[in-house]
C-alpha cells in the first residue's frame, strides 16, 4: 500500500508543476484534465502527508519514552503522547485505506430519481408522496436542483410515481444506496379503527447518462405524440404535445405530459430513457447489480425492503445495516444526514474488507 502511496505522490508532484506551467495553462483542454486529476487524488496525498508526520512524531515520542528512565513524570507524559498519536496514526491510516478504494465512475454524476407507489393502494401513494418531499427537502439543504420530469399524482395528494432529476455535487455518491423497497407502518387518515397498516413504495436512483455514455439508433426508437391528460381524465390541452418513446430493442417505455412543449416533452423522455438504459448497461457490466431493473427496486411487496418508517415509535430501521433512528419526523422533514451517511460508511468498510480480501489471495 505505501508503495502505491508514493507512486501517487509522484504524480502529484509532477500534476502540480504541470499546472504551472504556462505552455498547460495555454490550452484548457489539458489544464482542466491536469487540474480534474490533481483534485482526485488530493484527499489522499493530504492524508499521506499528514499521516508521514504523524508516524515522525510517534517515532520520536517512542524514542523518548526508551531513553527516559529517571524522570518518571515525563516518562508518562511521553507515554501518553504516544498513545494519542498511534492513534492518530492508525486512524488516519484506516482513511487512507478508504480513499484508496476504488471510485465508483458514476460518483459525480447527478441522478435521475424514480419513486413509484408499491402495495397499500392510497396509503402507498401517499407514502410515495412522503418520501419525494423527504428527498427534495434533503437536496434543498445540500443546495441541490431538483427537477421534476414527469409525475402521475392522484386526487388524495397522493403519488402514483414521480420521476425527477436532481443536479448538483456528487448527488449519486450519497443517494446511491437509496435504491429499493421503502416500507411505512402508521395508522392512515381514512382507519377509523386505529389499525396499522403498512404500505410500501419502491425507489430507483439512477446515474444521469449522458449522450456520450450511451448511444441510442434513431432505428430503435418509436415515437407516438398524444393529447396529455391529467387525473380523472379530463383534457389539459387539445395539441398532441404528450410523447411516448418506445425503446424496441428493450421494450422500454417513456411518457411525458408535463411540459405544453412537445419538444421538451421529448427532450425529458429522452433524458429519462436515456438513463434507465444506461443502467441497464451498468447492471450488466457488474455481476453484483442485477441482471434486469427489478433488481435494483424489487416488486413492492411488503417483504422486500431496505428500510422501515414506523410511525407509531419514531422509528426507522434500515435492514441491510442494522440501523435504527428514532428521529423520523426530522428524517421525513429531509434530515437525512446521518442515515445516509451511516449506510455509506458501511458500503464502503465492506468494500474495503473486499479489496483487503482480495489482496490477500
Amino acid at each position: 500500500m505505501f508503495d502505491k502511496l508514493q507512486v501517487i505522490e509522484e504524480r502529484y508532484d509532477k500534476l502540480t508543476k504541470l499546472i504551472s506551467d504556462p505552455v498547460v495553462q495555454a490550452d484548457q483542454q489539458e489544464y482542466r484534465a491536469h487540474t480534474k486529476a490533481l483534485s482526485e487524488i488530493q484527499p489522499i496525498i493530504e492524508h499521506f502527508r499528514l499521516y508521514k508526520e504523524v508516524a515522525d512524531e510517534a517515532a520520536q515520542a517512542k524514542e523518548l519514552v526508551d531513553e527516559t528512565n529517571d524522570d518518571d513524570e515525563l516518562k508518562e507524559l511521553a507515554q501518553q503522547e504516544l498513545i494519542q498519536l498511534e492513534e492518530r496514526r492508525e486512524m488516519l491510516l484506516q482513511e487512507i485505506k478508504v480513499l484508496l478504494i476504488p471510485k465508483d465512475p458514476n460518483d459525480e454524476k447527478n441522478v435521475v430519481l424514480e419513486i413509484r407507489a408499491g402495495t397499500g393502494g392510497d396509503e402507498a401513494g401517499l407514502f410515495a408522496a412522503d418520501l419525494f418531499r423527504m428527498y427534495a427537502r434533503y437536496a434543498e439543504t445540500l443546495g441541490w436542483r431538483v427537477e421534476v420530469l414527469s409525475s402521475n399524482e392522484t386526487g388524495v395528494g397522493a403519488i402514483k410515481e414521480v420521476v425527477v432529476l436532481i443536479e448538483g455535487k456528487r448527488v449519486y455518491s450519497q443517494l446511491k444506496y437509496e435504491s429499493g423497497v421503502h416500507r411505512v407502518q402508521r395508522v392512515p387518515a381514512t382507519e377509523g379503527s386505529g389499525r396499522i397498516h403498512t404500505s410500501t413504495a419502491t425507489v430507483a436512483v439512477l446515474p444521469e447518462a449522458e449522450e456520450v455514455d450511451i448511444h441510442i439508433e434513431d432505428k430503435d426508437l418509436r415515437i407516438d405524440t398524444f393529447c396529455s391528460s391529467g387525473p380523472g381524465g379530463q383534457s389539459v390541452n387539445t395539441t398532441y404535445s404528450a410523447v411516448r418513446i418506445t425503446h424496441i430493442p428493450t421494450g422500454l417505455v417513456v411518457s411525458q405530459q408535463d411540459e405544453k412543449s412537445q419538444i421538451k416533452n421529448k427532450a425529458k423522455a429522452m433524458k429519462v430513457l436515456r438513463s434507465r438504459l444506461y443502467e441497464i448497461e451498468l447492471q450488466r457490466q457488474q455481476e453484483e447489480i442485477a441482471s434486469d431493473r427489478k433488481g435494483q427496486v424489487g416488486t413492492g411487496e411488503r417483504s422486500e425492503k431496505i428500510r422501515t418508517y414506523n410511525f407509531p415509535q419514531s422509528r426507522i430501521t434500515d435492514h441491510r445495516i442494522g440501523f435504527t433512528t428514532h428521529q423520523l419526523p426530522s428524517v421525513l422533514a429531509g434530515e437525512l444526514n446521518e442515515l445516509i451517511n451511516t449506510v455509506v460508511t458501511h458500503f464502503q468498510s465492506e468494500k474495503l474488507k473486499d479489496e483487503e480480501t482480495a489482496a490477500l489471495s
